[in-house]
């Protein structure tokens, strides 16, 4: 009797035992949920500098799309190239990070190959990426605007205002960028208020209106094709287009913050598309 009571205990202190491993495993499990797509994608962008290799778990190995052109596919590729750069050589300081849905977007700081600004997007599925875009522009000292090319407004506001806001810049860019109805631009942009990080336009409506002005003048318009995606987190709203410019295709990143309706702060990148036969992967730009 002693003996099968001794045994009853000890399955008891096992089953108890494997229970509370069961719930220390639970609260990892949801800790791990907690930390948002956001962070993530913030963590692994800085994790090419501080070399924190957690990060990487955040990637689905096996099924990584890669849309940068001069990366091969998957982690294997990317990994290749930060092989090709000198040690210490990376730097990536995320100055604005926004999630809508599955996409996490963020606007960096980046010495990659060369001081450079950048935007990346990050598509998640079940708490992992598994897909990513971006478009990189040489940084440069000095702007018309006097602003750089990352300065500017961060904070994020009006999240009821998300979809509004991302209609509002889907529009601006049908009827100005598209040229369907140029004389509305007033509808869009803030005539009191618009800095311009474009490092060739100066500030102000006017600013945009001269730069635009001077290129038609020179026959050296661009031409946009196709608009790939617009994303937004409150006030902020990004685009990604397909646009022809000196008779080569590129790709045009958009950042607007929007205020009381209209656009009042622009940041762009602007990157050539390189041949299909330069291309380290088939996915494609977009």
């Amino acid at each position: 009797m002693i003996k099968f009571l001794n045994t009853k205990i000890v399955l008891a202190s096992i089953l108890a035992t494997s229970i509370f491993a069961g719930c220390v495993v639970n609260q990892d499990v949801n800790k791990a949920e907690v930390k948002s797509n956001k962070t993530k994608v913030v963590e692994l962008l800085q994790s090419m500098e501080n070399g924190d290799k957690k990060p990487a778990s955040y990637i689905n190995k096996n099924k990584y799309i890669q849309h940068n052109l001069g990366i091969k596919d998957g982690l294997e590729g990317f990994g290749e190239v930060l092989a090709m750069l000198p040690k210490g050589s990376i730097k990536a300081r995320v100055l604005r990070a926004f999630q809508d849905g599955p996409f996490v977007f963020t606007h960096t700081d980046y010495n990659f190959f060369g001081p450079k600004v950048g935007f990346d997007i990050f598509r998640f599925e079940n708490g992992k990426i598994v897909e990513h875009w971006d478009n990189l522009q040489e940084k440069i000292a000095k702007t018309v605007s006097g602003r750089t090319q990352l300065d500017g407004a961060t904070k994020i506001t009006d999240l009821d205002k998300t979809e509004a806001n991302k209609t509002l810049v889907k529009n601006f860019i049908d009827d100005i960028l598209f040229g369907k109805n140029p004389n509305k631009i007033t509808e869009y942009i803030s005539t009191e208020n618009y800095h311009q990080h474009n490092t060739a336009i100066k500030d102000g409506l006017s600013g945009l209106g001269n730069a635009i002005k001077y290129l038609v003048s020179k026959n050296d318009m661009f031409t946009y094709e196709k608009v790939h995606k617009i994303l937004g987190e409150g006030n902020f709203v990004l685009s990604t287009s397909e646009v022809q410019w000196h008779g080569k295709a590129h790709s045009f990143y958009d950042l607007f913050r929007i205020e009381n309706g209209k656009i009042v702060e622009h940041w762009d990148t602007i990157e050539e598309i390189p041949s299909q036969d330069k291309w380290q992967n088939t996915n494609g730009k977009f």
